[in-house]
């Protein structure tokens, strides 16, 4: 970090620049419009991210209004040695989307660049500008009678496909649809020396060479700034069935999600896991929620099919939770689209009820699918030795193994104190149970600030060096995003 700070702060350019302000707030407001440059108080807002854990200052925030202004903003910057930070709907929960500290840098954010290009139901595809939100991408799909599945409980209507793309964000569809990576055919990307690359193609077969879309996929925006995306559409569901189910222990939950899967196929399309914590702090900040059931349960499974076809899933998925047994085992299956919705409000809101409740020290991680209950025994185990009085909420995508584990105390002024003496000591207790079962300290949300430095001793030394030089191959100068990632 320290070689990429110093380097923005050494040349004459830049300093001969930062005596005229004004004049490289004109020169942007040339590129986009006066009222497209922010400063001062009107850029503080999008120089703070979504948990308020991380915040900068930008020299400026631009916000450009298609392609080629982008790419003019970042050919400014790199004449200028001014680093760069792609932000879209800033909901990063590792401090991926806003400045560091003592950088001189401009946000460019895309929000204005929201239009969807085209749709082309018959090769199911959408090609949209990476502003869009998350929802309006799937609105605009169900209104072709399409699907996009990219499913994110909490922040659908404020999240932008760039940023879901750049993080490839994961969610309760990766079941069956898989990670963003996994639904985009193509993208336009401006390079960090402002050229634009197109590789808009909507070809599901093209083996013409490297796949360059899978580079920037991911990358946080440290390689480039993707500024639209080709995606796959699917067809709509026509039947749903929803059931809840009350456990008594996260290995009866493994043993249910194998049963599920062998009896239901490719109809399972969400298996959600969500502790007894979790739905306390659920009931006591999120209005208009209640119990699923008439006593507490350890667990809680979220479990849905949806086919294409209008097949009687209720039934299939009603033989196989009557046929399973297990201590302190209940349930109960909808096809009604508001009780599963009741249901679903349980889930999706964990993350508001957390952030109500105050800080946590939180951990997006994953493992074998195998290995889930193991992970949630032995983690739950080495935490409870350490510290007697922890609360622990786990919740999460259990059918492809990413587990959200966030550790808090439940009194207040305590949790401040634990969270400020001991945050760095519970990461590495959870991180190496992590590592034991082969698995991944980021699962969806990826590294931003918060794990940049941690990465370092979960990844090999040829991993890193190889980041490293793609990263120098893309961006020479270190100017894309820095002091994320690596």
């Amino acid at each position: 970090m320290t070689t990429l700070r110093t380097s923005f702060l050494l040349p004459t350019s830049l300093t001969c620049l930062m005596t005229h302000p004004a004049e490289m707030i004109r020169l942007l407001q040339d590129i986009v419009g006066t009222e497209h440059v922010l400063t001062a108080e009107a850029a503080s807002a999008y120089c703070t991210d979504w948990r308020g854990r991380y915040s900068g200052q930008a020299l400026a925030v631009v916000l450009p209004g298609d392609t080629q202004q982008v790419s003019d903003v970042v050919k400014w910057c790199a004449a200028h040695h001014i680093a760069i930070v792609p932000q879209g709907g800033n909901t990063s929960l590792c401090g991926g989307s806003v400045p560091v500290p003592d950088v001189q840098q401009v946000v460019i954010n895309l929000s204005r660049m929201n239009r969807i290009i085209s749709v082309d139901a018959g090769n199911h595809t959408m090609t949209v500008q990476a502003g869009c939100a998350l929802a309006t991408v799937r609105e605009a799909a169900k209104s072709v009678e399409c699907l996009f599945p990219l499913g994110l409980t909490a922040i659908a209507e404020h999240c932008e496909i760039g940023g879901n793309i750049s993080t490839n964000a994961g969610g309760i569809g990766v079941l069956r649809y898989g990670n963003m990576r996994d639904l985009v055919l193509g993208l336009e990307v401006v390079l960090p020396d402002g050229r634009i690359w197109n590789g808009l193609r909507s070809l599901r077969k093209d083996n013409t060479g490297y796949d360059l879309k899978h580079v920037f996929i991911g990358a946080e925006g440290t390689l480039g700034i993707v500024t639209a995306a080709v995606l796959k559409l699917f067809p709509q569901p026509q039947a749903t069935v929803t059931a809840i189910v009350a456990l008594g222990n996260a290995t009866s939950a493994a043993r249910m999600l194998e049963a599920v899967r062998k009896n239901c196929g490719n109809t399972l399309s969400g298996f959600e896991l969500i502790s007894r914590d979790c739905l306390e702090l659920v009931f006591k900040h999120i209005p208009e929620t209640s119990e699923p059931f008439d006593k507490k349960h350890r667990w809680y499974l979220l479990i849905q099919l949806t086919d294409v076809l209008k097949s009687p899933l209720q039934e299939t998925l009603l033989d196989t939770i009557t046929s399973f047994t297990a201590p302190d085992f209940d349930y109960r299956i909808t096809a009604d689209a508001e009780t599963a919705e009741r249901w679903w409000k349980l889930r999706r809101n964990i993350s508001e009820a957390q952030k109500r409740e105050g800080l946590s020290i939180k951990h997006d991680v994953s493992v074998p699918v195998s290995q889930i209950a193991q992970f949630l025994l032995h983690a739950d185990g080495v935490l409870q030795n350490n510290y007697p009085d922890v609360r622990i909420l786990a919740f999460g995508h259990m059918g492809d193994g990413n587990i959200h584990y966030n550790v808090s105390m439940p009194d207040g002024a305590a949790n401040k104190q634990f969270i400020a003496e001991q945050e760095n000591t519970v990461n590495k207790l959870v991180y190496e149970v992590v590592r034991e079962l082969g698995g991944s300290i980021s699962a969806e949300h990826g590294l931003g600030q918060l794990k940049r430095d941690t990465i370092r001793d979960y990844k090999s030394a040829l991993e890193l060096e190889l980041m490293r030089d793609i990263k120098r191959a893309f961006d020479p100068h270190g100017l894309m995003n820095p002091g994320k990632v690596l």
